[in-house]
């Protein structure tokens, strides 16, 4: 499949073709290129995180001082040492005030590690949030609800104690291995080379352990975004009534259960992997001072005088001093990998291309400037569709010539040549049959998607050339499906306009026919309406969207089928709400209902994507075309019933 780029930038738009399509399946880069990206969320806190370094170099030094004091203290009390007494006070007084001044050091250090951190996560989680919400509609028409929650919930959350907590601790361990191998090194090489003789092969091992904890926490993750996915679908009140009317409730259940078992066969074969390895590890590290015990008494024994008792006792406390440390960093490295794969998750989304953004020189028109007027200029538009779908677009071509049915998931183009205008103060209406491209066209308006070809402006600019927030000022939508936050009403309303007064919400509230019940409710405004509204009626939530839009006061009313479920009494409070609604404005109406259609200026007749009839309600029954055709099979029905 080629990929075409455009759209975004608002170049090609005479002819130009819609953006790339993402691959939802691409992962990004890792290794380096994972780490440079991680590194870029750490850049704008590099003062801090120098400062912060400075703050553990200065730690782990000091730490080494207290073994090296132990050998002088053990050195001058011994036989044959200077056995002063100013000394030794001098020397154990630094034993006690260091610890505690390292201590102090040390919490501060923790405290600004800690900081530095939940604001890299914050960052993080802003700036995945951020770029989710400029993405295309058809990113998530394509991508479950419960997966894109999961990346923010778990995969962001499975970082958090590698961002705050990590970064520090590996470089204080880092530090403090240096350090003390220096340490260790001065006071006896021999000793040092002993202590430290497998540390490679302990470094290889642990390198392959950490790559097959990457792969068992992609897994790991991959099924936590699929329970995520699970329960939103399940959970909701809308997926709670088809499981309850269906009656699969248990096949819900097992479903659950299947992907429940095997995250957490996952958990445990991750928890498990290399277990026995750092068994191993920390079995060599509680031996290892016999082993120095050893060569370091042969070596006095031997007459070596470069080996004193206080050397002996100082390295021990120092590999003590060292073992900890090191074991953390080889164990960090498991859990670094872990967390790759998380990341590699989140940067998998963050690279994705908004293919639909602001042209470099797009226009900020404010809804009081714009007189509204809708014009499509042969336009064409097609959904994105795989490989092997366009494999067979030529047959479907050639069925369209023939004026055989053309298969949806085949079909060249969901809209071709589409013209039309639609003025201010005009009622356009979209007619046709399911699939015909009528929704598809009120998607182009507000840019949901961008035309593969041909234009729509709006007031002469093609859309194209005007910021996306503006076109969402100017463009009010008023669906079927009528979505509210489980927010109170009043929160619902505001959503529209944050600064709404009272008065003005009222009012809004009042022309959509919705006060006088609103004030009936318990808490009136206050009022929570629940999940999806589902606490108020289908006519009611209907009622609270067209006081939302009203609030809005858009130039460009789109309708889609904004009457179709509802019964007759709400469908007489909502047709009469509608009409003060669409005083001034342009709109386009999704037409369903007989009564929206007689009063439409223009009516287009859609049918695979082509307007094949237009032109106003007698004109179009006298043609006796497709027009006349569903008036009288459906409208006429509909009617006399």
């Amino acid at each position: 499949m080629t990929r075409r780029r455009g759209g975004g930038g608002g170049g090609g738009w005479a002819g130009g073709f819609g953006g790339p399509e993402p691959d939802l399946t691409r992962r990004p880069g890792t290794g380096r290129k994972t780490l440079r990206l991680i590194a870029g969320f750490f850049a704008p806190y590099r003062v801090r995180l120098t400062f912060i370094g400075v703050l553990i170099l200065i730690t782990v030094s000091v730490g080494v001082v207290n073994p090296i004091l132990l050998k002088l203290i053990i050195d001058n009390l011994l036989p044959g040492g200077p056995r002063d007494l100013g000394l030794l006070y001098f020397q154990t007084g630094l034993m006690i005030v260091l610890p505690i001044a390292t201590s102090a050091v040390g919490v501060w250090q923790s405290y600004l590690s800690n900081v530095v951190g939940q604001r890299v996560m914050n960052d993080l989680r802003l700036a995945l949030y951020t770029h989710l919400q400029r993405m295309p509609l058809r990113f998530f028409t394509e991508t479950r609800t419960g997966e894109i929650q999961s990346r923010i919930a778990n995969d962001v959350g499975g970082v958090q104690s590698v961002v705050t907590d990590t970064a520090a601790s590996v470089l204080s361990n880092f530090a403090t291995v240096a350090t003390t191998i220096i340490a260790m090194l001065i006071l006896d090489w021999r000793l040092t080379v002993l202590s430290l003789g497998l540390m490679p092969v302990f470094a290889y091992i642990t390198f392959r352990v950490g790559k097959v904890r990457r792969e068992v926490s992609t897994l790991t993750q991959r099924s936590m975004a699929e329970m995520s996915a699970i329960t939103e679908e399940s959970l909701s009140v809308s997926g709670i009534l088809l499981s309850k009317t269906f009656g699969q409730q248990e096949a819900s259940i097992e479903r659950f259960r299947a992907e429940s078992q095997r995250l957490g066969d996952l958990q445990v074969r991750g928890q498990m992997i290399g277990r026995w390895f750092f068994a191993l590890i920390g079995t060599f590290f509680s031996i290892m001072p016999a082993f120095v015990y050893l060569l370091a008494g042969s070596l006095i024994i031997g007459g070596d005088t470069n080996v004193s008792i206080g050397t002996i006792v100082a390295f021990t406390t120092l590999q003590s001093r060292l073992f900890f440390p090191l074991g953390q960093l080889l164990n960090v490295q498991v859990e670094i990998q872990g967390a790759l794969a998380l990341f590699d998750r989140i940067f998998e989304y963050l690279e994705m291309e908004h293919e639909i953004t602001d042209a470099p020189d797009a226009v900020d028109l404010s809804p009081g400037a714009m007189r509204g007027g809708v014009r499509f200029d042969h336009v064409s538009f097609r959904y994105p569709v795989a490989a092997t779908q366009l494999e067979v677009a030529p047959e479907a071509a050639a069925a369209e010539a023939e004026g055989r049915a053309v298969p949806t998931a085949i079909q060249p183009f969901a809209l071709t040549n589409i013209t039309f205008n639609a003025e201010p103060g005009q009622l356009v209406a979209l007619v046709g049959q399911s699939g015909s491209g009528k929704t598809t066209s009120t998607y182009l308006i507000p840019r949901l998607y961008d035309v593969d070809a041909g234009s729509v402006s709006i007031d002469g600019i093609d859309v194209r050339g005007i910021k996306l927030e503006s076109l969402g000022r100017v463009v009010g939508f008023v669906t079927q499906e009528t979505y509210l936050f489980h927010d109170s009403i009043l929160a619902n309303l505001r959503y529209a306009k944050p600064d709404a007064t009272m008065e003005e919400i009222e009012v809004a509230s009042r022309a959509a026919a919705m006060h006088e019940r609103i004030t009936e409710l318990p808490d009136g405004y206050d009022t929570v309406v629940g999940e999806r509204g589902y606490k108020l009626s289908g006519g009611e939530k209907q009622r609270v969207a067209i006081a939302r839009v009203l609030l809005k006061d858009p130039r460009v009313l789109i309708l889609d089928e904004a009457t179709s479920a509802l019964d007759t009494v709400s469908e007489r409070l909502i047709q009469a709400a509608l009409q003060r609604l669409m005083e001034g404005r342009t709109t386009i109406a999704i037409a369903h209902r007989l009564s929206t259609i007689l009063r439409a200026d223009q009516i287009l007749v859609m049918s695979r994507g082509r307007i094949l009839e237009r032109g106003s309600h007698d004109e179009l029954l006298r043609n006796e075309g497709l027009y006349a055709k569903l008036y009288h099979e459906q409208f006429v029905t509909e009617a006399s019933g």
